[in-house]
């Protein structure tokens, strides 16, 4: 039963399931060939007064779908594609049936850290319920190609941890593939994009107005995660205020419950199947592991670039040999950045339209300015000429 109020003061909210991606995408599809930022989108909807949190989730599943495109990542900002205004036309009760839950038992392990190795091949390992063989669909289509983690799959790993009620918390430059394998490991998933803008209505709801002038509570993504024994991935966690993360400790240990001041008191239960997977980009500027957050994920897990998986994926030996050389001098300390897998499929893409020397110049340019001349020099030696960033030349008469 859903409880109706009048407060003094509400946020705009996100209406029904569904109905704030709905509206992102026709914001899109409305300004199509136009680039925004969350923040752009959020002040442009309805009301001006979304949570630039809850507009960046929607973009981050709209363009996990193909429903949209994000074109750059400082600041990032997203556009329409093709199929941008179907999803508007959607309507929010289409969403396809959620997969089976997974069982839940208690546990308290000491954390431990492990780390992902390359890619795992096809086979048997482990219990025959619970071990994948092979490639597995993401959920907008893609293939994820597993990795060893202590001997399993990564994918059989992460669904063991969560069978056991170990939390686990993933690790590693952006671009690594965090978001990938938990996607594939959990086909029930409920992701939260974190930033510092994030608020606690982000998490657990917040009040909006109806049609009619009334203003009702709809939960957020943390109670429904909840209350359908799902799995809620906080997505850069360490960008979200601790204050604001709180909300989510009760519901990880014992206590398995959580209290919504903003209405009325409202006590929340975790289902069966109930858990927190979270991912931390270290180093990336405002991202902060606090012992309370590294205290709650028993399992920590650093997550790295498989790069026999780009070569695997026939991604230009020249770039992966870019991307191998910075990476071993990033682990020495020489330079701070070295292409992810990310970068390499972009570095295909863009080679594929513009040539492999673009595609070369195009790493140089992506670099941090500190590293550019390090990281030209390496590809140059890979690549066997000089290239320099993407920029317009001439005016073309």
């Amino acid at each position: 039963m859903t409880t109706q109020a009048t407060p003094t003061s509400a946020r705009a909210g996100r209406l029904r399931n569904g109905e704030l991606r709905r509206q992102v995408a026709g914001f899109l599809a409305d300004r199509a060939g136009r680039e925004f930022t969350p923040g752009e989108v959020a002040r442009g909807l309805p009301g001006g007064r979304r949570s630039s949190g809850a507009v960046g989730n929607a973009l981050t599943l709209l363009a996990d779908r193909g429903e949209a495109e994000q074109t750059s990542t400082k600041p990032v900002r997203y556009r329409a594609t093709a199929t941008t205004t179907a999803a508007a036309a959607l309507s929010a009760a289409s969403s396809s049936p959620r997969p089976a839950r997974t069982p839940r038992t208690a546990a308290t392990p000491s954390a431990t850290t492990v780390t992902l190795a390359p890619s795992a091949p096809s086979g048997s390992v482990g219990t025959a319920a619970a071990v994948v063989s092979g490639p597995v669909a993401r959920p907008n289509g893609q293939l994820y190609h597993p990795r060893q983690l202590s001997g399993l799959p990564d994918v059989t790993a992460l669904r063991k941890l969560r069978e056991a009620g170990v939390a686990a918390l993933l690790y590693g430059p952006p671009g690594t593939g965090k978001t990938s394998v938990v996607e594939a490991a959990f086909p029930d998933l409920v992701t939260v994009s974190g930033d510092g803008d994030t608020t606690v209505a982000d998490l657990v709801g917040e009040y909006t107005q109806t049609p009619d002038g009334r203003y009702v509570f709809v939960h957020g993504p943390l109670v429904t995660a909840m209350r359908e024994g799902r799995t809620l991935f906080i997505d850069d966690a360490t960008l979200i205020p601790p204050t604001v993360l709180a909300v989510v400790y009760p519901a990880m240990d014992g206590r398995r419950q959580i209290i919504i001041k903003a209405h009325g008191g409202e006590v929340v239960t975790a289902a069966e199947g109930f858990y927190v997977v979270a991912g931390h980009n270290p180093g990336v500027h405002g991202a902060v592991l606090t012992d309370a957050l590294s205290s709650r994920f028993s399992a920590q897990i650093q997550v790295s670039t498989d790069y026999d998986l780009a070569t695997q994926l026939r991604i230009d030996r020249r770039a992966v040999r870019v991307a191998r050389n910075l990476a071993t001098r990033q682990q020495s300390g020489e330079v701070g950045w070295a292409p992810q897998l990310r970068e390499l499929i972009a570095f295909e893409k863009i080679a594929a339209v513009l040539g492999p020397m673009a595609a070369a110049g195009n790493l140089v340019g992506t670099a941090p300015e500190q590293d550019r001349t390090t990281v030209a020099a390496v590809v140059r030696d890979a690549f066997g000429a000089a290239v320099t960033p993407l920029a317009l030349g001439a005016r073309v008469v």
